[in-house]
């Protein structure tokens, strides 16, 4: 569904020059693209794939039912499909979820909703579940919160804190600053950095496929490709603060309605690694 130095910048923002001045403090990992990076290295996307796949077949259904069935006039359609792609789903299993949400097959009727908290030591947290029980799904996500040192919030609470774009990511080992430049830069991207041993790349949501596409073309591989959201500010957590937020975002990822799970924590990788 979580660093050292940055790197030559497309458009420089004051989000960028604020990621900047963290990473040069020290090898620390922020938002939602280290949150990510921290769930591969844990092994929980190989081990919670079933998992993964139920999430990628809600968010087919749900983007087919919006937008229709054909991905190419419809952008969430076509993201969520090159997701499910990327996860080595069967191409049945996507077309089941496309149909079921055309109403070509019987399906469930999820809706799309999203939950904004606090978690230890006032980090932001924004969770986006699809659910078919809003009952149980705010329930669950409210006993997570508090069992956790956090606290589920209002509506707007945090979401100013985070913008909507396009992040990709490729290790740094042996891809060029200039050639990495070049392709990002000619396809639309709006920001290149380089967070220790990964380079990272922002977009518009609506620039997302062509980057993406150009660096594929290129025959890069990438570590995280998605829309997601980006904090524009982070908290910064130590010791027990840093321990309970990892296990807050935990069990919000475990939960079964959740879909995402974004924050603008700011921990030293040596408490990742603790």
């Amino acid at each position: 569904m979580l660093n050292s130095l940055s790197s030559r910048t497309l458009a420089v923002s004051p989000r960028l020059a604020a990621r900047a001045r963290i990473s040069a403090q020290g090898n620390s990992m922020s938002g939602h693209s280290k949150w990510a990076t921290i769930k591969h290295k844990k092994g929980a996307l190989d081990a919670k794939r079933g998992k993964i796949f139920t999430r990628l077949i809600k968010e087919i259904t749900i983007a087919a039912k919006g937008g229709g069935g054909d991905p190419d006039g419809n952008p969430r359609l076509r993201t969520a499909i090159a997701a499910a792609k990327a996860e080595n789903m069967p191409a049945d299993n996507i077309k089941r979820a496309v149909q079921r949400g055309t109403g070509e097959l019987e399906g469930v009727n999820y809706e799309d909703i999203t939950y904004e908290g606090y978690g230890p030591g006032g980090a932001a947290v924004i969770v986006r579940v699809l659910t078919d029980n809003k009952n149980r799904a705010v329930s669950e996500i409210r006993h997570a919160f508090s069992k956790n040192n956090g606290n589920l919030g209002e509506t707007g609470s945090v979401g100013y804190m985070f913008a909507k774009k396009g992040l990709i990511t490729l290790p740094a080992d042996g891809i060029s600053e200039d050639k990495l430049t070049e392709i990002a830069l000619e396809a639309g991207a709006e920001d290149l950095s380089q967070e220790g041993e990964t380079w990272e790349i922002t977009t518009s949501p609506e620039d997302f496929d062509a980057v993406l596409a150009a660096i594929k073309a290129a025959k890069l591989s990438t570590e995280v490709a998605e829309v997601t959201l980006i904090p524009s500010v982070y908290t910064k957590l130590e010791g027990v603060q840093a321990t309970a937020m990892l296990r807050l975002l935990d069990v919000l990822e475990d939960l079964d309605d959740t879909q995402n799970v974004y924050s603008n924590f700011d921990i030293d990788e040596v408490e990742i690694a603790g």
